[in-house]
């Protein structure tokens, strides 16, 4: 393959792979914005609540964020340690730990 070639093929590549993230960042900011209107309306505890009865007790961990359903009112907040990816299922009604996998 010519050089010319290869550069097209390697901005095509380098595009097609920006696109996920995009989408990932519009999916959070979506996320964001669910939360934040069901805590305006008094659905659901606000996220800082939630994170001050979950993250101490991911001792060892790193906090890396959530994402929230606002048709089941459920965080999943994420963690990492020693590699693994941990979820855990929140209720934001009511602050409850629903379920805890990747551990």
């Amino acid at each position: 393959m010519e050089m010319k070639g290869l550069g097209v093929l390697v901005a095509f590549a380098s595009a097609v792979a920006g696109v996920p993230s995009i989408a990932v960042g519009a999916q959070q900011r979506d996320d964001h914005r669910a939360a934040r209107a069901a805590r305006v309306e008094g659905r659901i505890l606000p996220l800082r609540e939630i994170e001050r009865r979950v993250v101490p007790r991911m001792r060892g961990a790193r906090y890396l964020g959530f994402d929230f359903d606002s048709g089941t009112t459920v965080y999943t907040l994420k963690f990492l340690r020693d590699g693994n990816v941990i979820w855990v299922d929140v209720d934001g009604r009511s602050g409850q730990v629903l379920s805890r996998s990747g551990d």
